[in-house]
C-alpha cells in the first residue's frame, strides 16, 4: 500500500556486490521535523510550567526584586539585616570569587529567596480571599463595603495576564461541612418528599446516624481533605464513573449540537476538514495554556481549571472490576470511522498543523474508499457501547497481541474519534419535533457501532454537513466540552470559512499523507460478543424517547425584568411541569458546580422544596390568587437561590454524604440511613449548561447562529433527563429524555407542560409575553 511505503524512512536491498541502502529524503525530512517539533513541545511545557509556578509573579519582578536589592547595597543599607553577609560565608567555590563577585553572588540568592517568600505570601493571601464565599449571599444590586474591599484586593492579587492553570495553587480545598449541617439540609429536603410517618422515620435514622457512626466516618474525611487536594473528586471520579459496569452510551455519555438553523457548508468532506483543524487549534491553545481561565460569570473569581488536562489524546480503558482513564501526551492522528472502516488520518505535515483543505483532501479520500469492511470491523465500536465486563475481557483476549494490538492502540492513542455518518439529520423549523428528535438521538447513541464511547470525545459529521459531539463523562463535565465547542463552531464559521462551492478555502499541498487503513483479524468468537454486546446496546438505544425544542416565547432577559433568577424560574417550571406530568413530587437532581475549589467538579442542589412545592400546589389549586402565588413564587425562587449558593460554596448535601458512605466501606460498617440515602432514584434529573464565550458569537446581528445545546439521557427508569441551554436574552432551549418502556414517562408530554408552565408563571407578574 501508497501509505505503508511512505512511512518506510529506508529500504536496502542485499546484492553480490554487497547491500545496497536506500535512503528516502522525505521520510528522514518528516522524521527530523516531527524530532523538532517534540522538542519544542518540550520546552513550551517547561516554560509554562515555569510561568504557572512563579504565579501571581513573573520573570519580570524577579529582575525589579533583584535590581532592587543590588541598587539598596550600593547605597551601604542591607535590606537583609545580615542574611547577605551570612550567605556570602557559605557561597560554594568562594575562593575562586572576588569580594565583588561574593557580594553580587550572594545578593541575588538572597534576592531571589526573597522574591520567593512573595509568591508564596501572595498566593496564601490570594487562597484566603478565595476561601471567603459571603459576597455569593448579598442582596443582588446591593454590594457591602466588605464585598467591594474584597472584590478590590482578589484584583490586585490575582496578577496579569494569568494562564490556563496560573490559579490553581491558589485555589482553595473544598471544605468538609459539619455533619449536623449536612443532615439538617437533608431532612428539610426530604420533607416534600415524605408523609408524616416515613419522616418521623427517616428522622430518628438521621439521629441515630449523627449520634452513633456520624463523628468516626466525620474524623477520616477531615484527614483526607487535609492531605488530599479534594475530598471528593477522585473518589466520585472511581465509584460513579469508572466502576460503574453498565453501559456507558445513553446512561453516562452526553452529546452537543451543531447551529440550530445554518449550515455553512454541505459537503461532508469540508465541515469535517475545517471543524478537525479548529479543534486541533484549540488543542494547541491547550498545550500552550494560552486558553483563558475561567471565571465566575461576571465576576473576576477564578474557576478550577484541572479539568481541561484530559480533554484530548484520552480514552476509558475498560477493566472487569473498574476502568481507568489513559491520557496521551501527545498524538499526532486522529481516528476516522466511515462505512465499517477504521481510517488513521494524520495531522501533521512538514512539521507543522494540516490546513483544513489537506484535511479535506484526506476525508474525501475516505468517503471515495469502496473497500468493505473486514470481518468483524464494521461492529466492533459496539463493545463500547455495551456493558464493561465482556468489553474487557474481549480487549484483554484478542486485542492484547499482533495487528490487533497495533490497531486498538491506534485507536485509543488518537487525538479523538471522529465519524462520518451517513446519515442527513435535517432540522425543519416547521417540523422541528421530529428532526430535532431524530437528531438528539442520532448523538446520543447514533447506530451504537459507529461512534467509540470510550474516547474523550467522538466529533460527528453528517453526509449534509451537520455536526455533534458524543462525549465521555468520567475525564470532565459538560461545561467543559461546552468551551470547546463554542470555539471550534466560531472558528470554523467566523474564522476559517468556506469558498463559494463549498469547500475549505487555501489550496493542499502535493504530497498530503494519504489516511492509513487499519487491519484487523477478529475471530468468530470475538464477533460473537460483539454481536451480543450490540444487542444490548440497540436494546438501551429503542428505549430512548427524546424530545428536543427551541423554547421562543420569552427568553432570559424577559425573566430578568421579573427580577427573578432565571435558573430559579426555570428550576421552579420544571417541578411544576413534573406535577401536572405525574400528580406527585419526586426527589430532583439539578447539577451545580464547585470548581470555585481546587479540582471541584459538581454538586447537587436538591431543588424539590418545601417552598416550591408550597408554589406549585397554590397555583396548580387554583384557589389562591394571583398576588398569593406571586408571593409563593418569590420566597421559592429565593430559597432556590439560597441553596444553589451553598452547593457552591461547599456546602451541599449529596457529595458529603457519598463520601461518608466510601468511609463507611472502606471501615466495613453498615449504614442503614446512608444506604437508604443513596440508594433513592433521581426521577428528574437536570443541567444547565452556560453559555462561557458569548464574545464569539452575535446573537444581535445573526441570531441564526446559535447551538440548540445539548442533552443526556435519562437517569432512572421513570423519570426524565432535562437539559437546558439559555441563550441569548430571547431564546431557552430544552432537552429531554426518558424511557419508553415506561408507563409514567413522555418526553413529548414533559415538554408540553414545561412550556404551559413557563406562560403560566410569567403571567403571574402581568407582563406583556413578548421577547423583550
Amino acid at each position: 500500500m501508497a501509505e505503508a511505503h511512505q512511512a518506510v524512512a529506508f529500504q536496502f536491498t542485499v546484492t553480490p556486490e554487497g547491500i545496497d541502502l536506500q535512503l528516502s529524503r522525505n521520510a528522514l525530512k518528516e522524521i527530523y521535523l516531527s524530532g523538532i517539533r517534540a522538542w519544542k513541545k518540550k520546552c513550551n511545557r517547561i516554560k509554562n510550567n515555569f510561568m504557572t509556578g512563579v504565579y501571581p509573579a513573573s520573570p519580570s519582578s524577579w529582575i525589579f526584586v533583584v535590581l532592587t536589592v543590588v541598587g539598596t547595597m550600593y547605597t551601604r543599607v542591607d535590606p537583609s539585616m545580615g542574611l547577605i553577609a551570612m550567605l556570602r560565608e557559605h557561597i560554594p567555590l568562594r575562593r575562586y570569587m572576588s569580594h565583588h563577585g561574593q557580594s553580587m553572588m550572594s545578593a541575588l540568592l538572597f534576592a531571589t529567596g526573597l522574591w520567593l517568600a512573595l509568591i508564596f505570601v501572595m498566593r496564601q493571601i490570594l487562597k484566603t480571599l478565595l476561601s471567603y464565599h459571603g459576597w455569593m449571599f448579598e442582596e443582588h444590586g446591593k454590594v457591602s463595603s466588605t464585598t467591594k474591599v474584597w472584590f478590590t484586593l482578589v484584583k490586585i492579587f490575582s496578577g496579569r495576564k494569568p494562564m490556563l492553570y496560573s490559579f490553581q495553587n491558589s485555589l482553595p480545598r473544598l471544605p468538609v461541612p459539619p455533619v449536623q449541617d449536612t443532615l439538617r439540609r437533608f431532612l428539610e429536603s426530604v420533607r416534600p418528599l415524605m408523609n408524616d410517618d416515613d419522616f418521623r422515620r427517616t428522622k430518628a435514622l438521621a439521629k441515630d446516624f449523627e449520634r452513633n457512626l456520624a463523628p468516626r466516618l466525620q474524623w477520616y474525611l477531615i484527614l483526607k481533605s487535609w492531605w488530599a487536594s479534594n475530598y471528593v473528586s477522585d473518589w466520585w471520579e472511581e465509584y460513579v464513573y469508572l466502576q460503574g459496569r453498565e453501559p456507558i452510551m445513553v446512561n453516562s455519555n452526553y452529546y452537543a449540537m451543531d447551529f440550530l438553523y445554518v449550515t455553512p457548508t454541505t459537503s461532508q468532506a469540508a465541515r469535517a476538514g475545517n471543524l478537525v483543524h479548529a479543534l486541533l487549534l484549540y488543542r494547541r491553545r491547550l498545550a500552550r495554556e494560552q486558553v483563558q481561565p475561567s471565571t465566575l460569570p461576571g465576576f473576576p473569581i477564578p474557576l478550577c481549571s484541572a479539568q481541561w488536562e484530559r480533554m484530548f489524546n484520552s480514552t476509558r480503558l475498560p477493566g472487569e472490576e473498574t476502568d481507568r482513564l489513559q491520557h496521551q501526551v501527545d498524538s499526532k492522528h486522529v481516528m476516522v470511522y466511515h462505512k465499517g472502516r477504521y481510517f488513521k488520518v494524520w495531522l501533521y505535515q512538514s512539521g507543522r498543523l494540516q490546513s483544513p483543505s489537506e484535511l479535506q483532501k484526506q476525508f474525501q479520500y475516505i468517503l471515495d474508499d469502496t473497500s468493505l469492511p473486514q470481518p468483524g470491523e464494521k461492529y466492533l465500536a459496539a463493545l463500547t457501547a455495551g456493558k464493561r465486563i465482556p468489553w474487557a475481557k474481549v480487549r484483554k483476549s484478542y486485542f492484547s497481541t499482533g495487528k490487533n494490538k497495533s490497531s486498538m492502540d491506534s485507536v485509543e492513542k488518537a487525538a479523538f474519534f471522529v465519524t462520518l455518518d451517513e446519515d442527513k439529520p435535517e432540522l425543519f423549523v416547521d417540523n422541528q419535533v421530529k428532526s430535532l428528535d431524530q437528531y438528539a438521538k442520532s448523538l446520543l447513541h447514533g447506530k451504537c457501532y459507529d461512534r467509540w464511547f470510550d474516547k474523550s470525545f467522538t466529533f460527528i459529521v453528517f453526509a449534509n454537513g451537520k455536526v455533534g459531539l458524543n462525549a465521555e463523562h468520567s475525564w470532565a463535565d459538560a461545561p467543559i466540552i461546552g468551551h470547546l465547542w463554542e470555539y471550534a463552531l466560531a472558528t470554523d464559521t467566523f474564522q476559517l470559512g468556506y469558498k463559494e462551492d463549498g469547500n475549505c478555502k487555501g489550496d493542499p499541498a502535493p504530497n498530503v499523507p494519504l489516511p492509513q487503513r487499519l487491519q484487523w483479524d477478529i475471530p468468530n468468537e470475538c464477533q460473537e460478543v460483539i454481536m451480543n454486546s450490540l444487542k444490548v446496546a440497540q436494546t438501551l438505544a429503542d428505549d430512548v424517547d427524546f424530545y428536543a425544542f427551541p423554547f421562543t416565547r420569552f427568553g432570559k432577559g424577559f425573566i430578568k425584568k421579573c427580577r427573578t433568577s432565571p435558573d430559579a424560574f426555570i428550576q421552579i417550571a420544571l417541578q411544576l411541569a413534573n406535577y401536572r406530568d405525574k400528580g406527585t413530587f419526586c426527589l430532583t437532581y439539578e447539577s451545580s458546580m464547585t470548581r470555585l475549589f481546587r479540582e471541584g467538579r459538581t454538586e447537587t442542589v436538591r431543588s424539590c422544596t418545601v417552598e416550591t412545592c408550597n408554589f406549585v400546589t397554590a397555583l396548580d389549586g387554583k384557589k389562591h390568587s394571583n398576588e398569593e402565588c406571586l408571593n409563593l413564587f418569590r420566597i421559592a425562587a429565593k430559597n432556590h437561590q439560597h441553596i444553589s449558593r451553598l452547593a457552591m460554596s461547599g456546602c451541599g448535601i449529596d457529595r458529603h454524604l457519598f463520601c461518608l458512605y466510601v468511609v463507611s466501606k472502606y471501615l466495613g460498617v453498615n449504614s442503614p440511613f446512608l444506604q437508604e440515602v443513596l440508594s433513592e432514584p433521581w426521577c428528574l434529573s437536570t443541567s444547565q449548561t452556560p453559555i462561557q464565550q458569548i464574545e464569539l458569537f452575535d446573537l444581535v446581528n445573526h441570531p441564526e447562529y446559535v447551538s440548540i445545546g445539548g442533552g443526556f439521557g435519562p437517569v432512572a427508569d421513570d423519570g426524565y433527563g432535562v437539559s437546558y441551554i439559555i441563550v441569548g436574552d430571547h431564546l431557552i432551549n430544552f432537552h429531554i429524555s426518558c424511557k419508553v418502556s415506561s408507563p409514567l414517562t413522555d418526553a413529548h408530554r414533559f415538554g408540553e407542560n414545561i412550556s404551559q408552565a413557563m406562560l403560566d408563571i410569567i403571567t403571574l407578574f402581568n407582563l406583556d409575553g413578548k421577547k423583550a
